[in-house]
């Protein structure tokens, strides 16, 4: 019997919480299950949807081997409706137990379900105005008898915290989280059965300024969306009799306003909080609310988790500056705030300021630009101790500078870290603790800025929702965490947000309003980010979604590429933070900004035309797939000559045209290959990418048979690189490759920021290629297995929480032999490719294991023919440069003699000594001729 084991709990859409699904805003949710096990010979052939509701039970019976997002097979849930869903599968007549049943509520689906009313202290009575301290509005209510059930929906115009009779609502924090609030403002609901009583009840919500009203973006801007903070809150509480009671928000008089002891807070610049003026003792300004009108058609409930408190980190080391400064080190440059226990006296004052990097043993304050970054507390006269943290406000910090404290000691701090509570979904392990250590900062560059928004950076004034750092990112962003929720949230926005010409602002949220955002890279996000979704999720539903706008932005490249369809002139990021690139000027890359943005134009052509077909839209893909074959001939017209050479002839041009097909002849795919892989040699395999190549330069040099050479860009330590700053002490991913100069000195661009995540967007080639599990199918349906060992690597592995359930692969080069171990999990398939072998093997679910003659000893290490040859020897190579920079010849090491070289690649390996000292050079150089021969004899 070919039997499985009892399905997983279904999911509910792209929800990731482990219990009950609580305002759920789709009424006809689609459902995705794992099998934890199955017998070998298992097929799912059918599976049965088991829905209770109050109305009754019903069963469905589905022929179909789908158990990724199936249809909702029962009538679409009311508002508030809950069900209990369960699934069972089959093989043939063999049925699987039923699953433990998984439930879900919805929310209020329309916005005539809302009898709340948005409100906000009253303008008269003035509280909470714009520099006032944060207000709090409070209702009472009354409950008649015992409580059955009880859910609050609730919102706010800027930040709130609900607290229920004295108790803290909910684990959520910044709620309601940031959206392009004019379109779409999500509001969360809460189970608070346990918390409501019968009798008289108090309902307390602080507000915060957040997005909402603080200040946002770098031109100083305050109240973007609105002047005036405001509530929205509906409580339904159901009696044992069934009878339902509704306590809202409104101008029934139930509801006051009163100031809080939180002085002031915003985002940048931190929290002000007196704690003598907590409780209800102190004699607060009080005064009433009124009524805000406000459109709540716009409300919507949420696609992904909110963010929480993730982890706390407690404080490495505490000491004295050079300049008297008590500064405090977490180990971990991380986004949140600093919990201090405190012992002080009534009214002292206590100031935590935060910063990424010291300098000159001090905190590097200049990368925060006009962010203050500091949280004051003065401190309450009735408690000897008292744990001090904020509410409304957050920082990306590892050092944080405290004052007011005496006898400070390190066990008095922790570092709470605030993100998006995204599961934890792709791992990555190596022989190499330093390649380890990328992808550790690679996962916490992206939890430190994947705050409900994926913003730029956490700590400056700015952390805004750059379109090209996801777009870039989005493969890494879904393979390390189950981002889909948070991803289809912010494509919304997107949606929402662009221009009805259709250009995509440079933000989403936008509060940049730049009226002319036509830019490849940035823009493109338009079409690539909902494709990296479908590919790494299987969602066909994002593609529909998302259609409109993807035919909206190609369309708005076509009208300005014209017929010739090279999309050239106006401003363009181009290849932005290339590190050739000037401070002032990171646009002014050394690739084309013109073959930048047509290469784009003909990779979000071809992926919109493969989408209309998924889509079963015949005519819209024909039209793109037809504009992506013109694009792709222009390009190679404009920017490729006969024999491979791509205009600008840097790395992220070549990488371009080679990983995205945009060469027509493969004799020109051949050159432009080799090409490539002798700009990464003669810049001393350093990194020569920005933004827009980093992500695929690896890519294009494997695909054109440059694995070591791809190796040895990944593993370079000399700046810039991927490892540079890991020697620097990095513990996430920087903006620039350089944003911590080799003497220590931060880059003093105006623009440094030392936790960006787009530079880690090379962690997806370690998983797909370094380990080898990749889609070869969307939603991992199909896996590929294609390592590609290194003579540099004795071990590498991947893990990917799968739609299907977990995969992994993981691969060993020890005493001359390869061991290969690899798990498919039930559902999928994997086409395993083996070293020497011509096609893959096929298998389905299961634990594997293959061994074979490593490939790596068994391709030898071949004697040097060229100078070429001699940089691509691992060995030799380091002892010349180690050899000319000893003996004066290159005193700047790898870079410097790889320059001199450039011109003698073809020529015989034992040409070096000349090329690093020709005789015109009139330089002696017998000491260095002497110490390669020996290299080369060696």
């Amino acid at each position: 019997m070919a039997m499985a084991a009892a399905p997983a709990q279904p999911r509910f859409e792209h929800r990731t919480e482990s219990g009950p699904v609580l305002g759920l805003g789709n009424p006809s949710p689609r459902l995705s299950w794992t099998l934890p096990s199955a017998a070998a010979d298992f097929r799912q052939t059918a599976y049965e949807v088991e829905v209770r509701r109050e109305t009754g039970v019903a069963a469905y019976r589905v022929e179909s081997g789908e158990q990724v997002l199936v249809p909702w097979p029962a009538t679409p849930l009311g508002s508030r409706e809950a069900a209990a869903v369960r699934v069972r599968v089959a093989h043939g007549g063999d049925w699987s137990p039923w699953s433990e049943p998984a439930v879900a509520e919805c929310g209020l689906l329309e916005p005539g379900d809302w009898s709340a009313r948005f409100i906000t202290p009253a303008a008269a009575d003035g509280l909470g105005g714009q520099g006032d301290p944060a207000p709090v509005l409070t209702g009472r209510f009354t409950l008649p008898g015992r409580i059955r059930k009880a859910r609050l929906y609730i919102t706010a115009h800027g930040l709130y915290v609900p607290v229920l009779n004295g108790t803290r609502v909910g684990d959520e924090f910044l709620a309601p989280g940031w959206t392009a609030y004019q379109h779409r403002l999500r509001y969360q609901t809460h189970d608070v059965t346990g918390l409501v009583t019968e009798g008289e009840n108090i309902l307390e919500v602080p507000l915060g300024n957040g997005w909402f009203r603080g200040r946002i973006g770098f031109f100083e801007q305050r109240g973007f969306y609105g002047d005036r903070l405001a509530l929205l809150a509906q409580l339904e509480v159901t009696t044992d009799d069934g009878s339902m009671h509704r306590f809202t928000t409104g101008a029934d008089g139930s509801w006051t306003a009163r100031e809080s002891e939180i002085l002031a807070d915003d985002l940048y610049d931190g929290q002000i909080t007196d704690l003598r003026r907590a409780g209800p003792a102190f004699p607060h300004r009080t005064g009433s609310v009124e009524v805000v009108d406000a459109d709540l058609g716009g409300l919507v409930a949420p696609d992904g988790p909110p963010i929480r408190v993730t982890e706390t980190v407690p404080a490495q080391k505490v000491w004295t500056s050079p300049m008297g400064r008590t500064l405090v080190d977490f180990g971990q440059n991380l986004v949140g705030w600093v919990r201090l226990r405190v012992r002080g006296a009534a009214g002292a004052e206590v100031t935590v300021r935060h910063a990424e990097v010291l300098e000159n043993g001090e905190p590097a304050t200049a990368p925060l630009r006009g962010a203050k970054a500091a949280d004051t507390y003065y401190l309450a006269d009735d408690v000897a101790e008292q744990t001090l943290e904020p509410t409304f406000t957050f920082h990306g910090f590892r050092y944080a500078e405290v004052q007011g404290v005496a006898g400070l000691d390190a066990a008095d701090l922790d570092a709470v870290v605030l993100g998006s509570d995204l599961p934890r979904s792709g791992w990555f392990s190596s022989s190499d603790p330093l390649l380890d250590r990328l992808h550790e900062n690679v996962v916490w560059g992206m939890r430190g800025n994947f705050l409900d928004v994926p913003t730029d950076c956490p700590q400056r004034d700015e952390r805004l929702g750059w379109t090209g750092d996801i777009q870039v990112f989005a493969p890494t962003a879904t393979y390390l965490h189950d981002a889909a929720g948070f991803l289809t949230s912010w494509l919304a926005d997107l949606a929402a947000e662009q221009y009805p010409d259709g250009s995509v602002p440079f933000v989403i949220p936008d509060v940049l309003c730049t009226p002319t955002c036509a830019t490849a890279a940035w823009a493109d996000a338009a079409v690539l980010v909902p494709w990296a979704l479908y590919e790494r999720t299987g969602d066909r539903g994002i593609l529909r979604r998302q259609l409109r706008s993807m035919c909206a932005w190609v369309d708005k490249v076509t009208e300005l590429a014209g017929p010739d369809r090279v999309w050239g002139g106006g401003f363009q990021f181009g290849d932005w933070l290339d590190p050739t690139a000037p401070e002032a000027n990171p646009y002014e890359a050394r690739t084309d900004p013109d073959l930048v943005a047509t290469a784009y134009f003909a990779r979000s052509a071809q992926i919109l035309a493969e989408a209309a077909a998924l889509l079963d839209e015949p005519g819209v893909a024909e039209k793109y797939r037809a504009l992506a074959q013109e694009v792709r001939a222009a390009f190679a017209r404009t920017f490729v000559t006969g024999a491979g050479i791509v205009h600008s002839d840097t790395q992220t041009a070549y990488a371009l045209a080679i990983a995205w097909d945009l060469l027509p002849e493969e004799h020109q795919r051949r050159l432009a290959g080799r090409r490539l892989a002798d700009l990464v040699r003669t810049g001393g395999f350093r990194i020569g990418t920005g933004f827009v190549g980093t992500p695929i330069v690896c890519d294009a040099l494997t695909a054109t048979g440059h694995t070591e050479v791809a190796y040895r860009l990944l593993l370079q330590t000399g700046c810039p690189s991927w490892l540079y700053p890991l020697t620097m002490g990095a513990t996430t991913i920087w903006e620039r490759w350089d944003s911590m100069l080799p003497d220590g000195r931060v880059n003093g661009s105006g623009m440094t920021s030392f936790n960006h995540y787009a530079l880690g967007a090379v962690a997806d080639w370690l998983h797909r290629t370094v380990a080898g599990l990749a889609p070869a199918a969307p939603g991992y349906r199909t896996i590929t297995v294609r390592p590609l060992p290194t003579a540099a690597l004795t071990h590498a592995a991947t893990r990917h929480v799968t739609p299907y359930g977990p995969a992994a692969v993981s691969w060993t080069r020890r005493d001359g032999r390869y061991r290969l171990d690899v798990e498919v999990p039930v559902g999928a398939s994997a086409e395993i490719h083996l070293p020497g072998g011509d096609e893959p093997i096929v298998v389905g679910h299961g634990a594997y294991h293959w061994e074979s003659a490593d490939p790596v000893v068994s391709a030898g290490r071949p004697e040097p023919v060229t100078v070429r040859d001699l940089l691509d020897d691992a060995q030799r190579w380091p002892a010349i440069v180690e050899a000319a920079a000893a003996t004066g010849v290159a005193p700047r090491g790898e870079a410097e003699v790889a320059g001199m070289v450039k011109p003698y690649l073809d020529a015989p390996a034992a040409f070096i000594a000349k090329a690093l000292v020709p005789p015109e050079s009139f330089r002696p150089g017998g000491a260095l001729e002497e110490r390669i021969a020996d290299i080369l004899g060696g």
